[in-house]
């Protein structure tokens, strides 16, 4: 068992940790009711502040996810376990791949950039926010057209300034929902009539219709958290409209229906968990993403874990900008 607490921060540059997957053999299971608790926990060197945007690129069997407080952007190779971390100038919310580009796009602090990582080269490409310097951006996902859409926040969380964005193939911008506290999300249905959105700050997971043009239709709320529930953070969609939503502040992640209606959750040894992506050839392994900040101080807290989730996710799509 590796124990993250006790090993030394990450050193500056890129990080690479071979890993054999026989290390992944550290799994805890056991079942409370509907809560099932069996997971690996991936070894590395380094925990995340505040780990989220967990996605899936098939084109080069990596995992992408950002520590957004700890300004850095790691990868984990699923078929060998390597995993690097890349110190970002700035505090990253998320990226994206591009069709036909071999670089990606990145949700910085001061907007939307154009980052490339071997070498680490960064371009300035939008700025969503130029009327709200206090906020920073949050969470994406590209829907089955190759639309982007991101969402935004007050970075000292003082203000409900988070708004929704959608960023077209012809790169036209559009604040789609405003007045949020902390945006997350967002995630599509399989035949993309829906997107769910969340303001974690309320705990509120919203849905909206999508029209073809990518309009959003009005706003329903779907799933309401109670105290025990704690935060719906960052979330994903399986192949049958299954929600996987992170809960922040209760240590573990839960699978609800496509009217809301929670299936089973899953337990793990991180008080915040943040987000979670589908990934693997099949699609059929789930990674999940945690923060340490704002925890008891847990040696998993911040970790990365892996869970079998019974059903496969649906297979992203290129940002098409």
């Amino acid at each position: 068992m590796i124990d993250i607490a006790a090993v030394p921060s990450p050193i500056r540059g890129i990080q690479t940790i071979p890993i054999d997957r026989r290390c992944l053999s550290h799994i805890y299971s056991m079942k409370r009711g509907n809560c099932m608790d069996s997971h690996f926990i991936v070894p590395r060197t380094a925990v995340d502040q505040l780990g989220e945007g967990p996605t899936w690129s098939p084109s080069t069997g990596l995992v992408y996810w950002v520590d957004i407080v700890g300004q850095a952007l790691n990868t984990l190779e699923v078929n060998t376990g390597e995993v690097r971390r890349l110190p970002m100038p700035e505090r990253i919310g998320w990226v994206v791949e591009r069709r036909d580009r071999t670089n990606l796009l990145a949700g910085f602090k001061s907007g939307i950039v154009e980052l490339a990582l071997d070498p680490v080269t960064i371009r300035p490409f939008l700025t969503p926010e130029p009327d709200r310097p206090a906020n920073r951006l949050n969470d994406a996902k590209v829907d089955a057209a190759g639309r982007l859409w991101f969402g935004s926040k007050h970075d000292a969380d003082e203000a409900n300034t988070g708004a929704l964005y959608r960023l077209d193939a012809d790169r036209r911008l559009t604040r789609a929902d405003d007045g949020y506290a902390v945006t997350n999300g967002p995630t599509f249905s399989p035949d993309g009539r829906y997107l769910y959105h969340n303001d974690s700050g309320r705990r509120l997971v919203y849905r909206f219709p999508v029209a073809a043009d990518g309009t959003l239709g009005t706003r329903d709320v779907l799933i309401t958290f109670d105290d025990s529930w704690g935060y719906p953070d960052g979330m994903t969609t399986d192949v049958e409209g299954g929600l996987w939503i992170a809960h922040w502040g209760v240590g573990r992640i839960s699978r609800f229906d496509p009217t809301g209606r929670l299936i089973r959750s899953y337990a793990l040894p991180a008080t915040n968990i943040t987000s979670c992506t589908f990934a693997g050839n099949g699609l059929d392994r789930l990674f999940v993403t945690s923060a340490a900040i704002d925890s008891p101080g847990g040696p998993y807290d911040g970790a990365l874990f892996e869970i079998d989730p019974g059903v496969a996710g649906l297979a992203p799509t290129p940002c098409a900008i």
